[in-house]
């Protein structure tokens, strides 16, 4: 069996229903699992999921900001949502998937967005960095004793942990996102925790690999000047049933598009 996870930071769901089901009518993952939705609840557009064939959905959602959501082809089993740093800003969310999913029963699938951590990379200074780098903590605290079985994590982790994750790592070593110390914080929650960095287990360093593109630039495409930002890790029990993880780019030049682009794992069962 192929199982196939996209994970997308939407930058408002609402905004780009159009773009989300477009790829899911092209692409067609099994499971996709957003971040940045920007929607509460209660408007959430289950309906528009839902008429495109992925009846099964959990999210948690805040007005303006944040946002997390799974959309399936398979039943979910669960709903669970945590809390970091003593804050309801949906920033988690996860499920597992139900036996109708044949060899994928039972994958726990977590959903993160990390905070950003605003422009100003100094815990003292910045208020956003601080949350950031807190965040990083608790869920080095979290990881070391929740990955047990078979189990997915994706999302915005807002990272780029490795030299060949960015542009220029010389460049890019003062800005947030690629410091030192977000990036070993990254690396070593990660490892302790045995997560598989599946993009980089089939796609080692030097190769680039580059997730987001930012607003700022005049001509994204050709200045190429990415991060990889987005993330698909597995538990070590999944490591051998890795066959792919693909960035679909082309997402990145549709109109209005989020600055994040589509990543998809493929696992064979």
């Amino acid at each position: 069996m192929r199982l196939t996870v996209t994970t997308w930071n939407i930058n408002s769901v609402r905004l780009r229903i159009e773009s989300v089901l477009r790829f899911l009518r092209e692409e067609q993952p099994d499971v996709l699992c957003l971040q940045e939705t920007k929607c509460p609840d209660e408007l959430f557009p289950l309906k528009a999921f839902k008429g495109s064939g992925y009846e099964n959905i959990v999210f948690a959602g805040q007005k303006g900001y944040n946002g997390v959501a799974i959309v399936s082809r398979f039943p979910l089993l669960t709903r669970d949502v945590m809390r970091f740093c003593e804050r309801a800003d949906a920033r988690h969310i996860s499920a597992v998937l139900g036996p109708e999913a044949g060899p994928a029963a039972g994958i726990v699938l977590h959903d993160f967005y990390v905070p950003a951590g605003g422009d100003v990379p100094h815990r003292d200074l910045n208020p956003k960095f601080a949350h950031k780098l807190d965040f990083l903590s608790e869920l080095r605290a979290w990881g070391g004793r929740r990955v047990s079985g078979p189990a997915i994590l994706v999302g915005d982790l807002n990272v780029a942990p490795l030299e060949h994750d960015v542009w220029s790592h010389k460049q890019l070593l003062d800005v947030v996102s690629h410091t030192p110390v977000e990036t070993e914080a990254l690396e070593t929650l990660r490892g302790e925790a045995g997560w598989i960095d599946a993009a980089r287990l089939l796609t080692p360093e030097p190769e680039k690999i580059y997730t987001w593109w930012s607003y700022r630039s005049p001509n994204w495409e050709l200045a190429n000047k990415g991060r990889r930002l987005d993330h698909a890790w597995v538990s070590p029990d999944l490591a051998g049933t890795v066959r792919k993880v693909a960035v679909f780019r082309a997402a990145r030049g549709w109109e209005k598009p989020s600055d994040h682009v589509p990543v998809t794992l493929s696992l064979e069962l």
